[in-house]
């Protein structure tokens, strides 16, 4: 891939780095030989997630720390900027992800600006905030509409980055990811994280649970190419102080998922339908991608079911076997 050179033996800060994105990155960096720092404060992160290499350094603390931020980005080349706080936490803690996701985003944004080794600052924002839109697929330039903190909270993130570029020329680029799965994902992570409670569900024989109807639909993108968005929005000149989607365009329903891993793990397991509410509250949502397409050559290579494969065999092989 085009964009991978550009981070050899350059030095990377990747906050965030021990979440299921953050530590997919970090492992294709370490591959090219980028020498890479994690900023984590592991409140969502896990160390087990990183790999044992003498490339990477882990710094244990949060980005609201504004000074431990700009110890962690001196000489930095490339920074991304994935901590945040989850969807689940800014309804019980709203006052915390305002913290986390806004503050947290202007000492990261702060601290290149103060750089004068930083090349770009690539910043993971969510497909949360366009909330119910009115229009399918969804644009970079529809209308914002934040149904919860975390939404309203990456929104006010995503304005800091571009007030850093306009008023001091920070080179930002900003990326709304949909739904993300695969490896090493948590079953309590949010958004994609219906994927890994889905899969895990049927590999133990069990129901899996179906919020509402299963008629919502999601835009899933497996994480392998998610990382090659993120590596190629970061060092394509013409994607400096753009906002892009990050989907695959294909919109799949809830109730179709989880038949899907039925059928892929020859599950004997069924859909259990409960009324409870989502903490993502939407009903469809799918990106169109033609502008990362467009300016930063970028399409997913997976089709859903070729990442949920991939995610399967994972979760076989590393799922610790129990009885006799």
């Amino acid at each position: 891939m085009s964009g991978w050179p550009a981070f050899h033996e350059q030095k990377i800060l990747i906050t965030g780095g021990a979440g299921f994105l953050g530590s997919a990155l970090v492992r294709s960096l370490l591959d090219v030989k980028g020498v890479v720092t994690v900023l984590d404060d592991f409140s969502t992160g896990s160390e087990k997630k990183l790999p044992v290499h003498p490339n990477l350094s882990v710094l244990r603390g949060s980005i609201t720390d504004q000074d431990l931020v700009k110890e962690a980005a001196q000489g930095a080349r490339h920074i991304f900027h994935l901590a945040a706080t989850p969807i689940g936490v800014s309804l019980d803690d709203p006052v915390r992800d305002c913290m986390t996701n806004v503050l947290g985003t202007l000492h990261v944004l702060a601290a290149a600006r103060e750089s004068a080794s930083v090349r770009r600052v690539t910043v993971a924002s969510t497909d949360s905030l366009y909330g119910n839109s009115r229009y399918l697929p969804i644009n970079e330039d529809d209308a914002a509409s934040p149904l919860s903190p975390f939404a309203a909270s990456k929104l006010s993130g995503e304005s800091y980055c571009r007030a850093f570029y306009e008023s001091f020329g920070v080179p930002v680029t900003v990326l709304r990811y949909c739904n993300l799965f695969g490896p090493r994902q948590d079953v309590q992570e949010t958004g994609g994280g219906v994927v890994a409670r889905f899969i895990r569900a049927a590999l133990s024989g069990g129901p899996l649970t179906v919020h509402g109807d299963g008629g919502a639909t999601r835009d899933f993108l497996f994480v392998e190419d998610a990382v090659e968005a993120t590596v190629l929005s970061a060092t394509v000149s013409k994607a400096e102080g753009q906002v892009y989607n990050v989907g695959t365009g294909f919109e799949t329903a809830i109730a179709d998922l989880a038949k899907t891993v039925l059928e892929l793990t020859g599950s004997a397991g069924s859909m259990e339908f409960k009324d409870i509410k989502d903490v993502d509250n939407i009903r469809r949502r799918v990106l169109n991608i033609e502008k990362i397409r467009k300016d930063v050559r970028w399409t997913p290579t997976h089709t859903l079911e070729q990442g949920l494969k991939k995610t399967i065999q994972w979760v076989k092989e590393n799922t610790p076997r129990t009885g006799g």
